[in-house]
């Protein structure tokens, strides 16, 4: 069997160095599509290095290496085809503000292995620490098509009831199609997102934006629309990953808020608000 679960939950944790500086985090906010307008005081806080903000989900590419859903197919226990890997869902817990220029380490370890009947989801665990302490801890769940049906624990469902009454806010964000190109520079360099043979092999008609680069779309949206554009607020953000966005397409972020609390819906406009992301929740102060 492809995936051996015992031994995945068994197997030592990996732990490696990360670093980053100003421009790792500058080429992360263009790859979500900041600088747009280029001179916005607003934008320029994600853009010019003398006054640079960091977005919370840059957690999920610090150091450039493998973004979860791709190391974790390396654990022991794992042998699975990148072809049949989908990113299925992704929960951030920031400990501290990210700083701009950094230097730490990482403890990855699968965290959980479910099977879901006709896939199985592995959940890849990432804490990382500097000399201060913790900075951040990252959940990312990888669907894998076609490896479940061993027997294991399905695990916990993800689905929440949906937000009560009308949101408060919706706004749009268009994305580039050449998204997933300059996305992909941050380190995610799955040919499933630039390579059209191998999305239509990944069952796609062509290739997808990265989930994570909708992912930290939608958090800058939220930050820009509600929280003052203040990164340093953003204390928790979880979602699941329910549909594709194919660059070019524009994404309609729907927030309902609350003190403490913003529930987000994402559709994609052109395909009559298909479900992007969903069971999406940020938490704040």
């Amino acid at each position: 069997m492809p995936i051996d679960a015992a031994t995945a939950l068994a197997a030592e944790p990996r732990t490696g160095e990360l670093s980053w500086d100003h421009r790792d985090v500058q080429l992360y906010h263009l790859g979500l599509g900041a600088g747009t307008p280029a001179t916005d005081p607003d934008e320029l806080r994600y853009t010019l290095e003398s006054r640079l903000h960091v977005l919370p989900s840059f957690a999920t590419v610090a150091g450039g290496g493998k973004p979860g859903v791709t190391s974790g197919l390396s654990m022991p226990g794992i042998e699975v085809d990148l072809a049949r890997v989908l990113h299925g869902g992704q929960s951030l817990v920031i400990h501290r503000p990210i700083p701009a220029t950094g230097n730490a380490t990482a403890t990855h370890r699968i965290a959980a292995v479910y099977d879901k009947g006709t896939a199985a989801v592995l959940v890849l665990r990432t804490e990382v620490v500097d000399t201060q302490g913790p900075l951040w801890t990252n959940d990312a769940q990888i669907f894998i098509r076609g490896e479940g049906g061993w027997g294991g624990d399905r695990g916990p469902s993800a689905r929440l009831e949906p937000p009560p009454g009308a949101p408060d806010r919706t706004v749009e964000r268009p994305t580039r199609e050449d998204q997933a190109l300059l996305y992909r520079l941050s380190g995610d360099w799955n040919p499933l997102h630039a390579d059209p043979e191998f999305a239509k092999v990944a069952g796609f008609e062509r290739p997808i934006l990265h989930g994570l680069c909708t992912y930290g779309i939608t958090l800058k949206a939220v930050v820009d629309t509600l929280l003052g554009g203040d990164v340093t607020r953003v204390r928790s953000y979880t979602t699941r990953f329910a549909g594709v966005v194919y660059p070019g397409e524009t994404l309609r972020i729907r927030m309902w808020h609350t003190p403490g609390t913003t529930r987000v819906a994402v559709g994609g406009v052109e395909r009559d608000d298909a479900p992007v992301l969903a069971d999406t929740i940020v938490e704040h102060t």
